[in-house]
């Protein structure tokens, strides 16, 4: 059983920060030449693309559990009789 469920959204935000950091880390070394302006479209980027992820993935969420909620509703109700009816 995971401990937390999967966040595919900060995994990507996640992903675009480190990829500016190495880009700017690299140019703080002296390996490349990194223009002052990398992190704006990285970052744009990848804050968009962590955006459409987490929306996906929210509607893929609220689409199962509605179906299996539907599936739940399928069968008889616990009590059909007395005040307790459900129908």
């Amino acid at each position: 059983m995971p401990l937390h469920e999967f966040r595919p959204g900060r995994l990507i935000a996640g992903t675009a920060a480190l990829g500016t950091a190495a880009a700017y880390l690299g140019d703080a070394t002296g390996a490349w030449q990194a223009p002052w302006f990398t992190a704006l479209p990285v970052m744009s980027g990848g804050l968009f693309l962590a955006a459409v992820a987490t929306f996906v993935h929210y509607r893929l969420r609220r689409r199962r559990s509605a179906i299996a909620a539907s599936r739940e509703n399928t069968e008889a109700p616990a009590s059909t009789s007395g005040s307790q009816a459900t129908r």
